[in-house]
C-alpha cells in the first residue's frame, strides 16, 4: 500500500472492513495479525491526512484575518 495511492475514504472504508470482520470473528489468528498490521498502517495514514487537510485549513483562515 503506497501512501498516497489511497484517498481517506477509501483507508477509512477499509479500516471498517477490517473492524467488521473482527467483531464477527470472521478472522482467523493469523490473517488477524496480519490485519492489525494493515489497520495501524490505515490509521496513521488518516491520521496523517487529517492533519495536512488541517494544517492547509488552519493557513487559509490566517490568510483571510
Amino acid at each position: 500500500m503506497a501512501k498516497e495511492e489511497i484517498k481517506y475514504e477509501e483507508a477509512l472504508d477499509w479500516l471498517e472492513r477490517i473492524v467488521k470482520q473482527m467483531e464477527n470473528d470472521e478472522l482467523d489468528i493469523d490473517v488477524m495479525g496480519e490485519q492489525l498490521k494493515q489497520a495501524q498502517k490505515l490509521i496513521k495514514l488518516c491520521k496523517d491526512k487529517l492533519t495536512k487537510a488541517d494544517n492547509e485549513i488552519k493557513r487559509i483562515l490566517e490568510k483571510i484575518d
